[in-house]
């Protein structure tokens, strides 16, 4: 059986989980990360030399990186549904998993880091408001782009919606004085329809 070493509340977890659920695929979840220890044991870094979460074991196949897990998982179990089979279409649709990865998620983290599991007496207001201010800038690129379209590319759901939705998640569930973004919020509505993305990611921000 599939096994993933993480815990719920990392966003990097997540995705992962909720792919598993639009598979329908069952796995075996062990507590890894923060509170919970095992990402810096000998054994865990066997695995995945970051000591970071998530890693799987899929019969004896290690692999790390949130992203190319989901990857992985829904080109062996979903090509032609969550993965799309037609080239072109894929790699729209996985471009905004790097984009997702490389570009937003360095500013969020700041901010999410910084509001959330950082007590105000010891934040850094100033790499907070920096770090939001480029958050703004792209997730009104991302609001734009969802104009006219139910999901990142193509007219279903796809792996380019796996990292984006819950990063759409914590931006609108943050609390921050910020941009209204009615299309992305019209996307996480359509989202939070999906059994998956409720019980994964749809969780309290810790």
């Amino acid at each position: 059986m599939l096994k993933i070493w993480g815990r719920t509340n990392s966003i990097n977890v997540q995705k992962v989980l909720w792919c598993c659920a639009e598979l329908n695929l069952d796995y075996d979840r062990i507590e890894a990360g923060l509170q919970h220890g095992v990402n810096k044991t000998p054994e865990y870094l066997a695995m995945n030399p970051n000591g970071i979460v998530p890693t799987i074991d899929d019969d004896g196949y290690i692999l790390w990186e949130s992203n190319t897990i989901v990857r992985y998982l829904s080109s062996r179990h979903g090509l032609g549904t969550l993965c799309p089979s037609d080239t072109q279409a894929r790699f729209l649709s996985e471009r905004w998993m790097d984009w997702q990865q490389t570009a937003i998620t360095p500013s969020i983290r700041t901010v999410f880091q910084g509001m959330i599991r950082t007590p105000p007496d010891k934040r850094d207001n100033n790499a907070i408001a920096a770090a939001q201010t480029n958050c703004e800038t792209l997730f009104r690129i991302l609001n734009n782009h969802m104009a006219a379209r139910d999901y990142v590319e193509t007219d279903r759901l796809t792996i380019g919606d796996i990292p984006i939705g819950p990063t759409v998640y914590r931006w609108l569930g943050l609390g921050n004085k910020r941009e209204d973004y009615p299309n992305l919020a019209r996307y996480h509505d359509r989202l939070a329809e999906r059994p998956g993305f409720r019980d994964h990611v749809m969780l309290p921000l810790t």
